[in-house]
């Protein structure tokens, strides 16, 4: 398997799997008894487990989130069977490797994934996305702008949103249109639109989940 990580590392990852959305450090804090920062975090970042950014909250904390290989990395880590060595090492932590070990290969008897279970970073940036378009529509099913949508996204890379934007629209969860008065928009309002059979989409309504 891939590399193991320490112990806050490991419990950051698997807390961030198991939540399946984007976690602020006093959240972590309070669930772990700790917050991701220092050469933690940005190991983790560098080595493309997660991705961290500072939002505009009282005190500017980080907030995290598992990407594709961080999730990857999770599953790996769960079917190992015990914990990473260390000196302080618990017998309850152990005893929570076995019971995720165990229910991977159950899942694995019955066709079934974690992701089944807990929801991908994929499905985290769909919620994220619909979090974002209730807070900035003034009425159900109402139109908003993506240069608008796409900041309040916790920096989640654009190709990334393309392809959840896209497949939202496919199964006809969210409806993307092109702005009908083109003289109205802006540089930004072209790099955040979204092209799709040829044309370039500016306004998403979303369905209600």
């Amino acid at each position: 398997m891939t590399d193991r990580l320490g112990h806050h590392q490991t419990a950051a990852m698997l807390t961030l799997m198991a939540l399946g959305r984007q976690v602020l450090n006093p959240e972590l804090k309070e669930l772990v008894g700790f917050t991701l920062t220092g050469k933690d975090r940005t190991q983790l970042q560098d080595g493309g487990y997660i991705t961290s950014v500072q939002v505009s909250k009282p005190g500017r904390p980080y907030a995290h989130e598992l990407t594709e290989d961080g999730w990857a990395w999770c599953l790996e880590e769960l079917a190992v069977g015990s914990p990473p060595e260390t000196r302080a090492q618990s017998h309850l932590c152990s005893a929570l490797y076995v019971f995720a070990s165990r229910l991977g290969e159950h899942l694995g008897r019955r066709n079934l994934q974690w992701a089944d279970i807990i929801p991908g970073p994929a499905k985290s940036l769909e919620n994220r996305i619909r979090t974002a378009y209730l807070e900035l529509v003034s009425e159900p099913r109402g139109w908003v702008a993506l240069v608008d949508l796409r900041p309040k996204l916790g920096g989640a890379p654009a190709e990334e949103v393309d392809v959840v934007l896209k497949e939202l629209s496919r199964t006809g969860k969210a409806h993307l249109v092109p702005e009908e008065n083109r003289k109205a928009l802006t540089t930004a309002d072209h790099q955040a639109a979204i092209r799709i059979g040829g044309e370039d989409n500016h306004l998403i309504s979303i369905e209600a989940s």
